[in-house]
């Protein structure tokens, strides 16, 4: 490494970053924009996206609440309460929380490493229109009537043919295939990229601990999506071409649709969790000014919930007679889950102590999550045992303890991030009085919203009823969670206020507004298109704030080609250099194909042969070369 020629980054001429602006940036046309690679325009989409169904689902659980707030009430029938609450929460799992957590890594992994690009930014494209396609097939479907009803996990008996006839669970079965496809995109993206683009000198233990969740969670979305894929696949085929996967009577089995289900249900939950995770490490390290307390202990603690979190989804199952040495062992991983995370807790708190802490926004949210994810863990060690999970299964307490840790755990990280990145990604920064008016409405009206349901599910309420009698005493519990609900839209509104008023009128941000240490920080607000002029080099493990740690950037790629530098795993040491394919609109073409293969799979086989004849010569052109592409 010693031998790389390099040039300080303050005097990059003013022709080099002409030359790579125009080799990198896209032009004005629908074209263009229908063709980019640009990582960061991609990632931006699908942040859009992400949080457009956010909101929808949002409405859909307004309204449920509306319904479920007083006993008897006809605000909605039984039959599109079904259709709500599967919508929702599919919503929620599979067209939010894991495609906005993967988009943050789009955005910043290469930002983050010292990149100018993914790994393989057509397959990226793809993996958007895909996602795309996908939500928005499930949500025409439910406002046209035809929206799944059997849950977001649609168990079966109650999802095959006898009991639900018609198209609702084909939909959301499709739906399944187009969204975790583009999941699998995305993973590959971020471990490809994270191991063979790194800055030089970014050693394995200089890496970012934010980096180190999104890798993690993409390893787990290799293995646990695949097993989702081939359940509603084979789901699809049960209910369209008469198989007997899980048909009992012709020797399938019902509870290997859960088996299928929750091997990818469950490590689904730390999928979300994880990249939270990073979110956090990166904004406690800024908010403190110190490095994150044991980063060693930190990266191992990420790798061990990864590998524990699929030893554990039988305890989804503990009330469907399995053998009792067999529950133990799982009741035994599910309470071990919390060893890794408690240890996260630990050296977060050790930061805290031992830092100079900033109570801005993105920090109040981070304090936030402690106190709202510690409750949900707690209660998730609580149904980890078996008898009291035989008590509470399906029942609202449940339902409380999952939001407790997927909002608590993965949605408050995320809003801080929103605020702690915002002005790298539009160069303005988020109004702090709003920020905060936000944060306490979103916490009180959370806490409204979830806790009493607790109480709720040990008074014997089920999950998935539209209404109740008044006998049950369940009436006052349920109109103050319908109250908190209405607090918590409205944290949510005023931080939508604060985001579409700081786009325009927000005041710029600058290059470092928060005195942050990593890479993404070195570069302008917004990142120009190519990310860095000069590919850095680095030389310490938080490069922005040690005198050494960023002072010299690489030189002798070509600026007239989208060229990027490829490095060993290990060690970071110069490999080769590789140049990117060209914009392309192939990606989106094909994305259509597959797309409209999918949806044509609900009415007849045959589909799949005129996907593959139509796909063929689209996928020639994606990778026919143009005449300066090697």
């Amino acid at each position: 490494m010693g031998n790389v020629p390099v040039i300080r980054e303050a005097v990059v001429p003013e022709e080099l970053r002409h030359e790579l602006t125009k080799t990198w940036e896209i032009g004005p046309t629908w074209w263009e924009w229908i063709a980019t690679v640009d990582h960061k325009r991609i990632a931006i989409r699908y942040i859009v996206v992400a949080f457009a169904f956010f909101a929808a689902a949002g409405v859909l659980a307004l309204i449920m609440r509306l319904q479920l707030a007083r006993p008897e009430q006809h605000l909605v029938g039984p039959d599109l309460y079904n259709q709500m609450f599967t919508v929702h929460g599919s919503t929620m799992m599979f067209l939010f929380a894991v495609p906005i957590m993967q988009a943050f890594g789009l955005y910043f992994v290469p930002l983050m490493v010292g990149t100018r690009n993914v790994a393989f930014p057509r397959l990226n494209s793809f993996g958007f229109y895909m996602y795309l396609i996908g939500g928005l097939f499930l949500w025409v479907s439910f406002f046209l009537n035809i929206g799944p009803d059997a849950g977001w996990f649609s168990y079966v008996p109650l999802s095959g043919p006898e009991y639900s006839p018609g198209k609702r669970v084909d939909v959301w079965a499709q739906m399944i295939s187009c969204t975790e496809l583009s999941a699998i995109v995305a993973a590959v993206q971020i471990i490809v990229t994270t191991f063979k683009q790194r800055a030089l000198g970014m050693t394995l233990d200089r890496i970012p601990l934010f980096v180190w969740a999104q890798l993690v969670t993409s390893f787990m979305v290799l293995f646990a999506m695949p097993a989702v894929m081939l359940a509603s696949g084979a789901l699809a085929m049960d209910r369209l071409i008469a198989t007997h996967f899980f048909n009992p009577a012709e020797g399938g089995d019902a509870l290997l649709w859960q088996h299928l289900f929750w091997f990818f249900g469950h490590p689904e939950v730390y999928i979300i969790f994880i990249p939270a995770l990073g979110m956090i490490s990166s904004i406690v390290t800024t908010f403190t000014g110190r490095s994150v307390f044991g980063y060693t202990a930190m990266v191992l603690a990420l790798v061990a919930t990864a590998f524990v979190g699929f030893g554990l989804w039988v305890h989804h199952m503990f009330a469907t007679g399995l053998p009792q040495l067999g529950e133990s062992f799982f009741t035994a991983s599910s309470m071990m889950i919390a060893i890794p995370s408690g240890v996260q807790i630990f050296c977060w708190i050790a930061t805290l102590w031992k830092g100079e802490l900033r109570l801005a926004t993105p920090m109040l949210f981070v304090i936030g999550f402690f106190l709202i994810f510690i409750i949900g863990g707690m209660s998730g060690v609580m149904i980890a045992s078996v008898p009291l999970d035989l008590q509470v299964h399906d029942t609202f307490f449940i339902v409380a303890h999952f939001h407790y840790v997927l909002i608590g755990g993965a949605v408050f990280p995320l809003l801080g991030a929103v605020y702690y990145w915002f002005p790298k990604i539009t160069g303005r920064l988020l109004d702090e009085r709003l920020g905060r008016w936000s944060f306490v409405l979103l916490f009180l009206g959370f806490n409204l919203t979830f806790f009493p349901m607790h109480q709720l599910g040990f008074a014997g309420m089920p999950r998935r009823v539209y209404t109740y009698v008044a006998s049950t005493g369940w009436g006052s519990l349920n109109l103050l969670a319908t109250c908190g609900a209405a607090v918590l839209t409205s944290g949510l509104l005023v931080m939508l206020i604060d985001l579409v008023r700081s786009l325009r009128h927000g005041e710029p941000a600058g290059d470092n507004p928060w005195g942050a240490s990593t890479l993404e920080w070195s570069v302008s607000s917004p990142p120009p298109p190519y990310n860095f002029a000069l590919l850095p080099l680095v030389r310490a493990h938080e490069p922005l704030w040690e005198a050494n740690g960023y002072a010299n950037a690489v030189v002798g790629l070509p600026a007239d080609k989208p060229y990027i530098l490829v490095t060993t795993v290990l060690d970071a040491e110069p490999d080769h250099r590789y140049q990117h394919p060209h914009p392309s609109i192939w990606p989106f073409v094909l994305s259509l194909v597959t797309g409209a293969t999918f949806i044509g799979l609900l009415f007849t086989p045959w589909a799949l042969v005129a996907g593959a004849v139509a796909g063929t010569p689209v996928t020639i052109a994606w990778f026919w070369p143009k005449g300066d592409e090697p």
